[in-house]
């Protein structure tokens, strides 16, 4: 049974199934080079990157170490055009959320026939991802559950109350809601036999849709996003190294600006506690999404499955979330014990708690690495459905569009491909992620020595986390 996760790609030809398996390929392909070899010249680059910013990074004046916002504002929020686009955008996207609704309801539940699944799965949580990383948050204009939550705090009168929130958000929750919907979003993602049910997966889109707007409605719209939405934090964090950042004050009209790619990642004035939490969990459940792929976690599995007779047809979920969660609690644990040794290693110029706020963000790029890595293949093969599910949405045999008849191509992509992209993505994300880190030390400690000695923690990790993920990356390939 646990075979079954490494043939996502194996099944490509015939597309019968929709797990977010980004790795698993029917061929083996071997590396032209051992890859002991691979990793080292990885791991190689990233060391020279701690040195090199070590050298000859310095800091600036004031705390502008690092690159400076290059900015170019546009007005977006004034005149018909920008006012026109946003509500256009927010319209499709609401109608785009009904369908998928609807054509899981009544649509044919062949996952590969109805628009559901990959609606959800590609075009909306790995797309939107992407979207975030390297355009802008357009989540935050788009998502429709606080369009339609704002549209009707604007048709009922202020004067009843009914716009006004009910309770106030208790402080010391923090994102900790956010936190707790995002681990059973991950579960349902990698866990739950019924991820690519058309049925199961419109009635999760409805019982998320109550909740947000309850919650809406009774903490306010912004508190409920802010601190409870977990679709709404993850986009923008990923978007905090986007080339876009809207800004404005209030009572001024917002304004797009453009900046370095990563620098939103060097603020960290408003992360909380329970914010650094919620990046270490992101990127530990894509971790643990990539390890379920190798035939390692298989034999795993396989061990357990024969173990544990008592617990019958459940057996793989419960070893699948025991996986799950313990992946969270060893990042948790390990992001911990390194920010102890930062803050030992500064002489406790700052405190661990201080030290594991500052530093989480330098963590998002290798997030986003590990979604390119993991999912880019799995996004351009089965993402092509798309275009045959737009003429045909319910799987009722349409053909609005003249596109019924569209057959994937799944040999757009090889296992050639994912190494390659894999390994560039990986070394890349970590080496910016050192970077991005650098800078941040020299900010708080203004002393070079200082600094680079508080890094030293980082750079192990760093150094871990490149050789865990080529690993993890190459085992369904060259295996």
């Amino acid at each position: 049974m646990s075979a079954l996760r490494a043939r996502g790609f194996r099944w490509l030809p015939a597309l019968a199934c929709l797990p977010a398996q980004g790795h698993g390929f029917g061929a083996r392909y071997d590396l032209p080079l051992p890859l002991a070899l691979w990793i080292t010249g990885a791991v190689s680059t990233v060391v020279l990157s701690f040195l090199v910013m070590a050298i000859a990074v310095r800091p600036g004046p004031g705390r502008q170490t690092g690159p400076r916002r290059a900015t170019v504002h546009r007005e977006i929020s004034e005149g018909l055009i920008g006012a026109a686009a946003i509500f256009t955008a927010r319209l499709l996207a609401v109608a785009g959320l009904v369908l998928i609704v609807v054509a899981g309801l009544i649509g044919n539940q062949t996952p590969t026939s109805n628009l559901a699944p990959t609606a959800i799965w590609i075009a909306w949580w790995v797309g939107f991802s992407y979207v975030s990383a390297f355009i802008g948050d357009a989540w935050a204009v788009v998502n429709p559950w606080a369009a339609t939550f704002e549209a009707f705090e604007r048709l009922v009168p202020d004067r009843s109350g009914a716009r006004r929130p009910r309770l106030r958000w208790p402080e010391a929750l923090g994102a900790w809601p956010a936190i707790g919907l995002f681990l059973v979003f991950a579960w349902l993602e990698l866990v739950w036999e019924g991820r690519s049910i058309p049925s199961r997966l419109a009635g999760c889109v409805i019982a998320f849709s109550v909740l947000t707007w309850t919650g809406m409605f009774l903490f306010g719209r912004r508190t409920w996003l802010r601190h409870a939405d977990p679709f709404a934090l993850a986009f923008g964090i990923l978007a905090r190294f986007s080339p876009t950042e809207v800004r404005g004050d209030a009572g001024s009209p917002p304004r797009l600006s453009l900046r370095p790619p990563g620098a939103g990642l060097l603020q960290s004035e408003d992360v909380s506690p329970s914010l650094v939490v919620f990046v270490i969990v992101m990127l530990s459940t894509v971790t643990f999404d990539g390890l379920m792929a190798t035939p390692f976690w298989q034999r795993i599995e396989d061990a357990l499955y024969v173990a544990l007779p008592a617990l019958g047809s459940a057996r793989l979920a419960v070893i699948n979330t025991a996986g799950l969660l313990s992946f969270c609690v060893i990042f948790l644990g390990v992001y911990r014990g390194v920010m102890r040794w930062t803050a030992h290693a500064s002489a406790n110029r700052m405190t661990p708690d201080a030290a594991a706020r500052a530093f989480v963000l330098t963590l998002v790029p290798i997030a986003i690495a590990y979604l390119v890595a993991h999912y880019l293949a799995y996004c351009l093969i089965q993402g092509q459905l798309l275009v045959r599910l737009a003429s045909d949405p319910f799987g009722f045999g349409w053909n609005i569009f003249g596109t019924a008849r569209f057959r994937p191509d799944v040999g757009i992509v090889g296992a050639r491909f994912v190494w390659y992209t894999s390994l560039i993505a990986i070394v890349i994300g970590h080496v910016i992620a050192v970077t991005l880190a650098h800078i941040i030390a020299l900010r708080a400690f203004r002393d070079p020595g200082v600094a680079a000695r508080s890094q030293a923690p980082m750079l192990v990790l760093m150094v871990a986390y490149t050789m865990m993920s080529l690993w993890i990356v190459a085992q369904p390939i060259v295996e």
